[in-house]
């Protein structure tokens, strides 16, 4: 059995201290959590726009510059997977269960509850409604996840080190990051890792349960035995897909998440208010591509109720997006191997990007239309508010139906991939870990999740991730840093040669 690290019992020690005060007092938790979550989006809200604008800026650097032509592995080695399965495969662990949940919830949000700047219910709350969930789940989002995913491939494959966050320090730090201050990054990276996973299936178990409730009668609604169940059989399922590996559990079960997702999404854009779709769509690239500078750097310094919303969503969302970036982040680099430098952000950055923007101008556009026919929407839970649509279209039950088999294979592939990224990381990056390591931190995850959810401590993990951004976020300018400095030093040697 490969060694288990330092990293594995200290990650392990933080993970059940927080988990125990979440359980034995929850409503002490929730209110330290939460008070230090909104210090840190009112106080540093400028630092998330800044430097989630620097990654993007960081990207499409390389995407154009002639250091793009790179590998992500040795120079004559080709991509471990099809085009169509690595799609796949970074689309599943980067947005996933994330872009059913909100599909819907969000651009209704915009419209009616709260637009970032319109009236609500107006023709124009509804085009801004469009144009900033195109930016909270755009190209800023998987810059984010790109700069650690190219930073660990690169390090990984092509100069072979170990397949950890603290590796790719090691041109600006050398040897003090085989030591404690690499042991604090790697267990700031799987103390994110495990808390962001919990976290999601906690909440995918609370849609789940919302979506059998509409479909079957006698399911009750926010049920705790029936999330306790949904949590075992998905348990059982994602630990079968880790058993059998890589190559197989995740790749295949990426593939039927990407043919159900475009399942449903073909779906609604057929039965819904289709014009209304396209048109959207179209008009929504447009103004997301016209706004983009002023989007990625407003700030608001002057107008209290604005700066309130951005801090709701735009500085929490580039928080989480950060916050997951360790694990998504090593998963995508695992899966990237082979490709160049610009084929990877090529992909990484654009494909799922306009996968994301239609995904939102479908199911965004049919709720709004719903909410205007006399329809309240907004009075229904967040996990409620995707069913109800589809109660309000032709053939609403196949919908349901497909979209509680796509959260639930979602749901499987989001904890298959994160025992796989924690494997890595407790095991000193090992790329294959062994089952026992990634079925011990399968089971965790899943036992963390029942625990929060009968004391009612998901919100509060949930703002606790978002505090483990911040310090994650330095270690990513160092990471940008660092590859920066190590690919010019190849580019030149290359020059030369």
């Amino acid at each position: 059995m490969k060694k288990i690290t330092n990293v594995f019992w200290v990650s392990v020690a933080l993970v059940l201290l927080a988990v125990g005060y979440g359980a034995i007092a929850p409503t002490s938790f929730e209110e330290a959590t939460s008070n230090l979550q909104g210090a840190i989006t009112t106080s540093v809200g400028w630092y998330y726009l800044l430097i989630v604008s620097i990654m993007v800026l960081f990207c499409l650097f390389f995407l154009i510059s002639p250091m793009g032509q790179i590998r992500l592995g040795k120079d004559k080695e080709k991509p471990e997977y099809s085009m169509v399965t690595w799609l796949s495969m970074l689309f599943s662990a980067g947005m996933g269960i994330g872009l059913v949940f909100w599909g819907a919830a969000e651009p209704l949000a915009h419209y009616a509850v709260n637009p970032a700047t319109a009236e609500p219910g107006t023709a124009e709350a509804f085009r801004e409604s469009m144009r900033f969930t195109f930016f909270h789940w755009g190209i800023h989002a998987w810059a984010i996840y790109a700069v650690v995913a190219m930073a660990l491939a690169y390090f990984q494959f092509r100069k072979g080190e170990p397949g950890l966050i603290s590796s790719t320090l090691r041109p600006i730090f050398g040897d003090k990051m085989k030591g404690p201050w690499g042991v604090l990054v790697d267990v700031i990276a799987v103390f994110a890792t495990v808390v962001g996973v919990a976290t999601t299936l906690g909440f995918g178990a609370i849609q789940i349960n919302g979506g059998l409730a509409f479909l079957i009668d006698g399911i009750p609604g926010d049920s705790y035995p029936v999330q306790i169940i949904i949590i075992a059989v998905v348990t059982v399922l994602f630990m079968f897909s880790a058993w059998t590996g890589l190559s197989r559990g995740i790749k295949y079960l990426s593939n039927t998440n990407m043919v159900l997702a475009l399942t449903l999404l073909a779906l609604v854009i057929i039965l819904g208010p289709t014009l209304l779709i396209f048109n959207t769509f179209t008009d929504s690239i447009g103004s997301y591509i016209q706004n983009l500078p002023r989007m990625s750097f407003r700030a608001a310094p002057v107008d209290p109720d604005q700066r309130a919303w951005i801090d709701g969503w735009t500085i929490f969302y580039w928080a989480w997006w950060i916050s997951w970036s360790p694990f998504v982040g090593i998963f995508i680099a695992r899966v990237s191997r082979g490709r160049t430098v610009r084929q990877f952000l090529a992909g990484v950055l654009l494909v799922p990007t306009v996968i994301s923007f239609l995904w939102f101008s479908a199911f965004g556009s049919t709720a709004i239309t719903v909410q205007n026919s006399g329809i309240d929407l907004t009075e229904l839970l967040t996990e409620e508010t995707l069913f109800a649509v589809f109660g309000q279209l032709p053939f609403g039950i196949l919908l349901s139906i497909v979209a509680v088999l796509l959260i639930t294979t979602f749901f499987v592939t989001s904890a298959d991939s994160a025992t796989f990224v924690l494997g890595m990381q407790t095991t000193n990056g090992s790329l294959q870990p062994p089952n026992a390591i990634k079925l011990t931190w399968g089971l965790a995850q899943s036992l963390i999740a029942v625990i929060l959810l009968s004391a009612d401590g998901l919100n509060a993990l949930q703002s606790a991730l978002i505090i483990a951004a911040l310090p994650f976020s330095i270690i990513m300018l160092l990471m940008m840093v660092s590859f920066y400095k190590a690919m010019s030093l190849e580019y030149q040697a290359t020059k030369r040669k």
